[in-house]
């Protein structure tokens, strides 16, 4: 069970271990595009559907009728990543080995839906990923296996998932391999250090120039690639919306929101920040060089906008 691009090496790595998939479970496709009339299938779906493994896409898993789909596989346990999904008890006692889940934290810390972007935000200097034992409560279950990674001050989520992804997916079929042999041992989370990760609010990806500027070098990370923090500006013929994607700190001084040079550096509440790589409507993301060609943006221009203004 599993939707985004994280959850694809897991999937891959138990075919190629020999694995038998009776379903792959993921969220059903969405309208897509500019007026919505693409529907476009979750990556785990593609991926499913490549390996020729039946693809099954409930709205909810909390119906008589999904319990006993599930129950007429016969699982012997269910894999989930990043599923989306909440798995209710009729659903967690079916398989006869339990339901076992690749939670990218170091839990207990950052529980929830969004643990990558908000250790990124909060500054965490490390991270890892964890197979867990699922129960009722949210990502409460005993813990099997972790591994940790540092996060590197410009590291983006978007690079950290991939990297967790990856070592995921080995901690997985570790797992798996150990619980057919009966070798398989889970310890209880610490009681203490319980911080939870909500889902990533759109109200969150507007930057606020007057907070700190490491501050927002850690927002711009972590909603990088996707959604992407944003800022607007008047770029001589409308304001755009501007999706920032990679950023350093500075320690030049100024008024919040006004660039500081004609380098797109920007001021904050405290200190700056210079923008690396960016992305405008429509637009592939580009280098702060490519970016400055043909827009009208530089020194002494404020990037802080009503928020009732057009994008």
């Amino acid at each position: 069970m599993g939707t985004p691009a994280f959850a694809v090496p897991t999937l891959e790595a138990l075919i190629a271990k020999g694995h038998r998939l009776s379903a792959v479970y993921t969220r059903a496709p969405k309208p897509a595009g500019r007026r919505g009339r693409e529907i476009i299938p979750s990556p785990i779906h593609e991926a499913a559907r490549h390996l020729g493994i039946k693809v099954v896409t409930p709205v909810s898993l909390r119906s008589a009728a999904e319990a006993a789909l599930l129950k007429s596989l016969a699982p012997d346990a269910v894999v989930v990543a990043a599923y989306g999904l909440i798995l209710p008890k009729a659903i967690l006692e079916i398989p006869a080995k339990g339901c076992l889940n690749l939670h990218a934290s170091l839990l207990p810390r950052w529980r929830g839906a969004a643990p990558v972007q908000r250790a990124i935000m909060a500054g965490d200097t490390e991270t890892g990923i964890m197979v867990m034992r699922m129960e009722e409560g949210l990502d409460e279950g005993p813990v099997a296996l972790f591994e940790k990674i540092p996060i590197g001050i410009h590291a983006t989520a978007g690079e950290i998932s991939s990297r967790l992804a990856r070592l995921g997916a080995g901690l997985m079929v570790q797992a798996l391999s150990a619980q057919e042999k009966g070798e398989l041992s889970f310890s209880p989370q610490a009681p203490e250090g319980v911080v939870y990760a909500p889902k990533i609010d759109k109200a969150e990806l507007r930057i606020d120039w007057n907070r700190p500027a490491v501050e927002i070098h850690n927002h711009v990370r972590a909603l990088s690639p996707f959604p992407g923090a944003y800022f607007e500006a008047d770029l001589g013929k409308r304001f755009e919306r501007i999706r920032l994607l990679r950023t350093e700190i500075s320690t030049r001084e100024g008024i919040p929101g006004l660039l500081l040079d004609d380098r797109l550096t920007i001021a904050c509440g405290e200190g700056s920040i210079r923008i690396l790589e960016a992305q405008r409507p429509g637009k592939r993301p580009m280098k702060a060089a490519d970016f400055l060609h043909g827009v009208r943006i530089g020194k002494g221009m404020s990037v802080t906008v009503a928020k009732d203004a057009a994008v």
